[in-house]
């Protein structure tokens, strides 16, 4: 049996400002945060948090690197799955529902608001979410549509496009409406499931 490993003490102040210093980038922003409110949340001194982070910035960089991780994770493995569907269509509603249950985490909406606000401050790090929380995703869609149209399923000259074609279908409307007005009480199951189901209708309407 291994043995759990106990957490030092360092490691669980580590763990206590950056849960902290979430909460506060979160919620005010980047240029809203300070690190006496960090340093204050996370039950420690000033001092301390300086001593894990050199700065605000390391700090930020830190907080939304941890973020986007599982987020860019779950689109790898929601398209990715595409890839082994029996049937495309199954598999394409099943990534369509994926991805528009990913918007009732609110703290998808909270980092995606937080990197657009600061990616004139931290381009690199906008960069990163788009290519690891997004484009990767769409490379991984396109892969599995160009096997399909090797296969014979569909007819698909540019797998890359038509990736994007789908990403649209699927989340323009409620990434948006996310984005600028919160998603209502009533995005539900029932909605998601009807919102995937057109996508996939008009996407296969014009590659299948």
């Amino acid at each position: 049996m291994q043995e759990a490993r106990v957490e030092t003490r360092s490691a669980r102040k580590n763990r206590e400002i950056l849960e902290a210093a979430t909460t506060v980038f979160l919620r005010s922003g980047y240029v809203g945060c300070s690190m006496d409110e960090v340093a204050a949340l996370a039950k420690v001194s000033k001092q301390t948090v300086y001593k894990h982070y050199t700065d605000k910035e390391h700090l930020f960089t830190t907080v939304v690197a941890a973020l986007m991780g599982p987020i860019a994770e779950g689109n790898r493995s929601a398209a990715a799955a595409l890839e082994d569907a029996d049937d495309l269509g199954d598999g394409l509603r099943q990534l369509a529902r994926s991805l528009l249950v990913m918007l009732r985490d609110p703290q998808v909406l909270q980092l995606r608001r937080l990197v657009m606000a600061e990616a004139e401050r931290f381009p690199a790090l906008g960069r990163t979410y788009w290519e690891q929380a997004f484009h990767l995703g769409l490379e991984t869609v396109a892969t599995a549509l160009r096997k399909a149209s090797a296969q014979g399923p569909l007819k698909v000259d540019d797998p890359e496009a038509a990736a994007g074609h789908f990403a649209g279908l699927v989340l323009w409307i409620p990434m948006n409406r996310a984005m600028f007005c919160g998603l209502p009480e009533e995005f539900t199951d029932a909605e998601i499931d009807q919102r995937a189901d057109q996508a996939v209708r008009a996407f296969l309407a014009a590659y299948g």
